[in-house]
């Protein structure tokens, strides 16, 4: 990659020790020396999403945030994508280490996924800009080693706890949609129009299954968050007496 400054060399900031968000903090950089912490700008880029939006962040803004140019931004981080793999890595905050979680195993499931949706509260793009395959950052790892750590005592196989972990994620991410910033809920339109619950009523006879359920009184998103989170529960411990059962 050419060089964006004149002074750094984008390409370098992998550095010898691989992506910037795992590199030493006190660790050499080329180029001038620098005025500002990565964890400064990486704060800039989460106060920006946090009150624009995904679509909102942009080097230009981040850079405006903490007073450089555009151009003086590329000295510490050398594209948008590495500027949002060290703001990501700052939106998570540290990952509950094994003290902070007691009680059984599903006790500490349950605890882990209050965590994980408080962090997603307070910045709801997190949930979608985590995402695909990509380099995660140091406190983004954590987060799934408490995970795993949290399912190790159920005795099911490496394989098998890796996809409890992503699903529970994956219910995590489902159930917080219609109240994320970004997304496009059923309830609402911000365009002021019909909403999906009245457009479904109104063409019942072709959609009576969801016509019966959308009609219910229901409950809030928070009751929907419980109960699948106790049927993947259920379910993990399912897994694991089958397993015993088999041994």
């Amino acid at each position: 990659m050419s060089s964006t400054t004149g002074t750094d060399d984008p390409a370098s900031a992998q550095g010898p020790k691989g992506p910037l968000l795992w590199r030493s903090p006190d660790e050499p950089t080329r180029g001038p020396r620098r005025g500002l912490s990565l964890d400064e700008i990486a704060w800039a880029a989460v106060e920006v999403a946090d009150r624009d939006g995904l679509a909102g962040l942009s080097m230009q803004r981040v850079a405006a945030e903490v007073g450089l140019t555009k151009m003086a931004l590329y000295r510490y981080v050398a594209n948008k994508d590495e500027l949002e793999a060290i703001m990501i890595d700052a939106a998570v905050e540290e990952p509950p280490g094994p003290e902070a979680l007691a009680g059984t195993w599903r006790e500490q499931a349950e605890e882990f996924a209050r965590l994980v949706s408080d962090v997603w509260t307070r910045h709801p793009w997190l949930p979608w800009v985590t995402v695909g395959e990509r380099v995660m950052g140091p406190r983004e790892v954590g987060w799934v080693e408490a995970a795993v750590r949290v399912v190790e005592p159920l005795g099911l196989a490496p394989d098998e706890r890796m996809d409890a972990v992503s699903m529970l994620f994956g219910h995590l991410r489902t159930t917080l949609a219609t109240a994320s910033a970004g997304t496009r809920p059923w309830t609402a339109d911000p365009a002021g129009g019909s909403t999906m619950r009245d457009l479904v009523a109104a063409h019942a006879d072709r959609y009576p299954a969801l016509t019966a359920v959308m009609t219910d009184p229901g409950r809030p998103v928070g009751s929907r968050w419980d109960f699948g989170l106790r049927c993947l529960l259920d379910g993990f411990a399912a897994a694991a007496r089958r397993r015993e059962e088999r041994r």
